[in-house]
């Protein structure tokens, strides 16, 4: 779906510009960008390279199992509906620690396989209260180190670009505590009505 609206808005933008007669403006822009792409694609590869292989070092360590273990208890108060030894539980401990350290390309796959092991779980085509709290989760995504905006202000020659982690950590921490809080209203919201 969201590649239709993409194709949709181009395709729009370009039949505007052709009736508007500033194709060559377009044009201009599209190919004035091309190399700051490039560049920001390139150097954003390299963070995202370095800190996938302190990931990997740090789950060889078993730094990651530790940090599992260490939250196990709060994700299975956060997923009261996932029996205890679940593959699920698995996944969303990897898509949370992932999302920590500012690896949301790490953490995609994981989320992912989460939700079809919730799927199977709930034998259902509708979303469960479990698959509704990770995506709440997911997207408020509590960060420790944003390792994405870290290289963007690298690339740009920030003169702190770490400076803004502090912030990072206080407005994540927030989100995510928003997102339980109206994920639980909701449901507590949703029972109470079938109760009724």
């Amino acid at each position: 779906m969201v590649n239709l609206i993409w194709a949709f808005l181009a395709i729009t933008g370009i039949i505007y510009a052709a009736f508007n007669g500033t194709m060559e403006d377009v044009n201009k822009a599209i190919f004035s960008t091309l190399d700051e792409a490039i560049m920001i694609t390139l150097s954003l590869a390299g963070v995202l390279i370095f800190w996938l292989g302190l990931m990997k070092i740090a789950e060889e360590a078993g730094l990651l199992a530790g940090l599992a273990k260490i939250f196990r208890p709060l994700v299975k108060r956060i997923f009261p509906d996932i029996p205890e030894d679940h593959p699920a539980l698995g996944y969303i401990l990897s898509n949370m620690t992932a999302n920590m350290f500012g690896l949301g390309n790490a953490a995609t796959p994981m989320g992912l396989k989460a939700m079809k092991e919730l799927k199977k779980l709930s034998g259902s085509d509708k979303a469960s209260r479990s698959m509704i709290t990770l995506l709440a989760i997911n997207t408020s995504s509590l960060t420790l180190v944003p390792t994405t905006v870290i290289a963007i202000r690298m690339k740009y020659e920030s003169q702190d670009p770490t400076s803004i982690v502090g912030a990072t950590i206080l407005a994540t921490i927030i989100s995510t505590i928003a997102a339980l809080l109206i994920d639980r209203y909701f449901h507590y919201k949703r029972e109470r009505a079938m109760r009724l």
